[in-house]
């Protein structure tokens, strides 16, 4: 673009030449007659004559009378006229073809407003990963910035479209239609990812009922553009306008695109992280810790917490099997595998599911920790584990228990007078040696008297009045003793609420805690045969 001559300034000048000037001139007299023009004026403003008034174009005629500044259009060019009065109360007028300045000004400007919409447009995708919210979000903003109305529709594996729409009164509708995306030229193919059929080739006429919102009125334009996704197609966008509104341009078209480019990412992150989710959840659901019920009389209460506020599942874990039906235990155990999160979860998971295929044997400790130690040593993994597992059986009013340990703490009994006693059951990690020992105790409960099992994540929690004392041993089987009597759930709870308060808002290992409790008396059947009975005294 070449560069405007300097600007003459307004002020008193003896004279002036006109001929030279390198743009049009046009010199008006003391009365607003033409004085005189250069040959650019002359080609500019053909009807000019030397000696008439100046009246065209009319703002600049408007300025003979007050020499300031002016612009405006003549034909399709742009100009502003800069007034220089002579020392004899002549005004010369230089006209500067502002025209390709004005074009660069105003294409900034929509290029400025362009990049606006699009960093706004993005900012709203990428605010929420729920796939119906992102489908809303893209109808509403293209109806607000590039058309009438607009429709995302989303791919699928059968003939039905869901399809969400924004109509012209900037309302969002969500629907389902029974169509083939034949119906809709240019639609099959941007539900594939082809590019865009240019809105010049799709005849407005063609588009069918289902396609235009109620009350629109008559298509005059229509653009149907894919919805990239990441990796797979998305999506499909199309934009409509009315009949009076002008149509789709290049350019227009070309934003619709960008637009469409952030829409389809944003939308295939969103039903990536669902579909992510959805599996998350569904082996969450197998890793999570079981709730726990009244199993043969006898009550079970259990309690786990994660080594981060942020996660569900960890290292730490616990079971309760029924009986068989050739068996009359109930097979409870607990155990913690080395590490925290998401991997030690993993292997918890195998155990768990190893154990589960091993109940048959559940009357054999020793067999069954030995074949799990094979199974952990010829795998893939390098962690190890420590179990301890309860055979439970109701005697009576009594519980009797069989108690193993393979590296865990030992369990801890909890007479009805307070005594806390440790159960005589010990043995070697799982996972470590080719071959393991093992011990088990026998112990039976009267009722109100608990079995606790617990995780070194108790016991080794750090916190107190200095934050990094060990919660211990001692102060467990305090804690332990003031739950003498209770129900089994009262004691989980119980053990959970102070250590918690020792550890404060410290970091800690996973914690799970698992009571087995001797109920402490006969049960009553609920009053209207419905909800749970009750023990009494």
């Amino acid at each position: 673009m070449t560069s405007s001559p300097a600007r003459p300034r307004t002020g008193a000048v003896s004279t002036v030449s006109v001929a030279s000037a390198p743009c049009p001139v046009v010199v008006l007299d003391a009365d607003g007659n033409i004085a005189e023009l250069n040959d650019a004026a002359g080609a500019l403003l053909p009807a000019a004559r030397v000696g008439q008034p100046l009246s065209f174009p009319a703002w600049l005629a408007a300025g003979r009378t007050r020499p300031v500044p002016v612009s405006g259009e003549v034909g399709d060019r742009s100009f502003s006229a800069q007034p220089s009065v002579l020392a004899d109360g002549r005004t010369v007028w230089w006209l500067l073809d502002e025209t390709a300045h004005r074009s660069a000004v105003a294409e900034l400007a929509a290029e400025r407003g362009r990049t606006r919409f699009l960093a706004e447009a993005s900012a709203a995708l990428l605010a929420s990963l729920n796939l119906d919210r992102c489908m809303e979000v893209t109808a509403r903003l293209a109806t607000e910035h590039l058309a009438d109305a607009a429709l995302v529709i989303s791919p699928t594996a059968g003939r039905s479209l869901p399809v969400v729409a924004c109509d012209h009164r900037r309302e969002l509708r969500r629907s389902t239609v029974s169509e083939a995306p034949e119906s809709v030229p240019g639609l099959a193919e941007a539900l594939r990812g082809f590019p865009p059929v240019p809105s010049r080739w799709i005849d407005p006429a063609t588009a069918p009922d289902w396609l235009i919102p109620a009350g629109f009125g008559e298509v005059g334009s229509l653009v149907i553009t894919p919805l990239p996704g990441l990796g797979v197609p998305a999506g499909a966008l199309v934009l409509l306008r009315r009949a009076q509104q002008d149509a789709f341009t290049e350019a227009e078209e070309s934003l619709a695109g960008l637009f469409a480019a952030r829409a389809g990412a944003a939308m295939s992150a969103a039903r990536l992280y669902a579909e992510q989710n959805s599996i998350s959840e569904t082996l969450m659901r197998e890793l999570l810790p079981p709730t726990l019920r009244q199993v043969e009389g006898v009550e079970f209460a259990g309690g786990y917490r994660a080594s981060r506020d942020t996660e569900r599942i960890g290292g730490d874990f616990y079971d309760v099997h029924p009986p068989a039906e050739d068996s009359p235990e109930t097979l409870v155990v607990l155990g913690d595998v080395a590490g925290k999160g998401l991997e030690a979860a993993v292997l918890t998971g195998k155990i768990r599911n190893t154990l589960h295929a091993l109940l048959p044997m559940a009357d054999d400790h020793a067999r069954m920790l030995r074949l799990v130690n094979n199974a952990m040593r010829t795998s893939h993994h390098t962690r190890f584990a420590t179990l301890v597992m309860a055979s439970v059986r109701r005697e009576e009013r009594e519980v009797a228990l069989r108690l193993t340990s393979a590296g865990h703490p030992a369990p801890l009994i909890i007479r009805r007078d307070g005594t806390v006693v440790e159960a005589d059951t010990g043995g070697t990690l799982i996972g470590v040696l080719p071959a393991i020992t093992s011990r088990t105790a026998q112990v039976r409960l009267a009722p109100g008297e608990t079995c606790l099992l617990f995780t070194d994540g108790v016991t080794e929690a750090r916190g107190g009045p200095l934050g990094d004392t060990m919660f211990g041993d001692q102060r467990l089987k305090r804690a332990a003793a003031e739950c003498a009597g209770m129900p089994a759930q009262a004691v989980v709870e119980r053990i959970q609420m102070v250590t918690s308060q020792w550890i404060g808002g410290g970091r800690h290992d996973d914690i799970a805690v698992l009571a087995i409790t001797a109920p402490r008396g006969a049960h009553l059947s609920a009053v209207d045969g419905a909800t749970r009975g009750r023990y009494t005294a």
